[in-house]
């Protein structure tokens, strides 16, 4: 349940019409496609309009590894674990937070789990264990047309811009790796990727477009609008207030991109 209280919700919306006046025309999002891009929903609607106690740790562990607070995702981590995540997917979550947060910061953090881990055992709390990947990953060409089409997927169309024409070395990376490697580990699901990446993402400054990007990403595969509302509430409830204002401006200005 979203129980941000009518301040909150205040100073949001103050938030988001500040940064979209300071913005002006908004940069094109890192992973669309500048021109034309396909609608929000091109995925299986979601099967519900809150998030689970599993899927609201998720952006909160995210965006404690961004910050590098270590005493703040212990405790994150010990709420996933009470709230049904593997220690499979939540070793999952942090490997993936690489692409996003570095991996100094990922490795920090995997350290961290080992920590929560070994704590809980010694308690006597039997984790469940999770699954690793069930699928081969392909290699050369194969990884390439994956990866593009994962990409393609996500962003809602062929991913194509200034950036990408300056530089294909890094969309090359990003479907072959990040869209290919990555994507393609089926212990984790794509919506949960996602919540991990915008928790991520919200945490760290001066990525906005590329928080905008994701949260049109999270809607594509499956997310509604009212969980990533509650999404901000829970960071600006159990994380920290800079993050959820981010998330809050980066949602609104997809929700507005979307409806034009």
């Amino acid at each position: 349940m979203n129980n941000t209280t009518p301040a909150k919700q205040r100073l949001f919306r103050a938030a988001a019409v500040t940064m979209v006046l300071g913005l002006g025309l908004v940069t094109a999002p890192a992973y669309a496609a500048q021109n034309n891009p396909e609608p929000l929903a091109v995925t299986t609607p979601s099967r519900s309009e809150t998030l689970s106690a599993r899927q609201q740790a998720i952006p909160l562990i995210a965006s404690f590894v961004a910050a590098s607070d270590m005493p703040k995702l212990n405790a994150a981590l010990h709420a996933g674990l009470d709230s049904d995540l593997t220690v499979s997917e939540a070793k999952e979550i942090l490997v993936h937070l690489y692409a996003y947060a570095g991996f100094p910061r990922s490795l920090n953090a995997l350290g961290e789990l080992l920590k929560v881990v070994d704590a809980r055992k010694q308690r006597g709390i039997q984790d469940a264990p999770g699954r690793e990947p069930s699928r081969t990953i392909p290699t050369g060409d194969e990884l390439l047309a994956v990866g593009t089409a994962n990409q393609t997927k996500i962003s809602g169309g062929p991913v194509k811009n200034t950036v990408t024409d300056f530089a294909p070395a890094i969309n090359q990376f990003l479907q072959t790796h990040l869209f290919g490697d990555i994507f393609e580990r089926d212990n984790l699901d794509w919506q949960s990727r996602e919540l991990a990446t915008v928790g991520a993402l919200a945490a760290t400054p001066g990525v906005e477009s590329q928080l905008r990007s994701h949260m049109a990403a999270s809607m594509r595969t499956g997310l509604t609008a009212a969980q990533l509302r509650q999404l901000v509430a829970v960071l600006a409830e159990r994380g920290d207030a800079t993050a959820a204002q981010r998330a809050d401006v980066a949602l609104t200005q997809a929700l507005a991109a979307a409806s034009r």
